[in-house]
C-alpha cells in the first residue's frame, strides 16, 4: 500500500523526499533557515518546484548560502549569477539575497541568533494545524503578517506575508501535513 501524502506533492522523487525528509520539520539552523528564506523568496511568482529542482545549484554559486560571503558580492558575482542558466536569473531578487544577507548578519547580531528571531514569532514552538483539505490551507495568517511587517521593518526585500507563510510551513513553525498525510500520521503516533 503506498503512503499517502500532502495534496501538493508530485511524483517526481525529489519532490517526493523534500516532502518526505525536509518540509514541515522543525528547523533551527541559522544559515539553514537563511537558506530556506532566500530560496523562498526566489520562488515569488514561480512554484516551489522549479526552486528545488535548481537548489543544489544555488547552493554551489551562493557560496552555500553564507551570509558573511554573500553581503560582499559585487557587480563582477552578480554579473556572474546572471549568466547562469542553473538558477532563477532575476536582478531584484539576486540582489535582494545580497541585501537580505546584511540584514542577517545584523538580526544575529541584535538578537542573538536569526532561528530565535523567527522562532519567536510561533511563540518558539511549531503551530499545529489541522487541516483537511488543501483547499483548508490559508496562503498567509497573522503571524506571518508579524513576520513579513517586521523583516520588512529590518530592510529584507521579498519576504512578504505568503513568502513568509510558505517558509514557515517548509521549516516546521507551523505543521501544515493534511490529517491524511502519512507525515502526519507518523507524528501523531510519536506524540508530536
Amino acid at each position: 500500500m503506498e503512503d499517502t501524502r500532502c495534496a501538493w506533492v508530485n511524483d517526481d522523487p525529489l519532490y517526493i523526499a523534500y516532502h518526505d525528509e525536509e518540509w514541515g520539520k522543525p528547523l533551527c539552523d541559522d544559515q539553514k533557515l537563511f537558506e530556506l528564506l532566500m530560496l523562498e523568496g526566489m520562488q515569488a511568482g514561480l512554484s516551489w518546484y522549479t526552486v528545488l529542482k535548481k537548489r543544489a545549484r544555488f547552493r554551489e554559486v551562493f557560496d552555500r548560502f553564507d551570509p558573511n560571503k554573500i553581503v560582499h558580492y559585487d557587480e563582477a558575482k552578480i554579473a556572474e549569477l546572471m549568466s547562469d542558466p542553473g538558477i532563477i536569473r532575476n536582478r531584484l531578487k539576486i540582489d535582494a539575497i545580497i541585501r537580505n544577507a546584511g540584514v542577517y548578519l545584523q538580526i544575529c547580531e541584535e538578537h542573538g541568533s536569526f532561528a530565535e528571531y523567527l522562532w519567536s514569532f510561533v511563540g518558539g514552538v511549531p503551530t499545529i494545524n489541522h487541516w483537511k483539505t488543501r483547499a483548508d490551507v490559508p496562503a498567509s495568517t497573522a503571524q506571518s503578517d508579524e513576520m513579513s511587517k517586521a523583516l520588512k521593518k529590518k530592510g529584507m526585500k521579498f519576504v512578504g506575508t505568503t513568502i513568509c507563510y510558505a517558509f514557515m510551513q517548509a521549516s516546521g513553525m507551523v505543521n501544515d501535513h493534511s490529517l491524511n498525510c502519512f507525515c502526519r500520521r507518523k507524528e501523531d503516533v510519536a506524540g508530536h
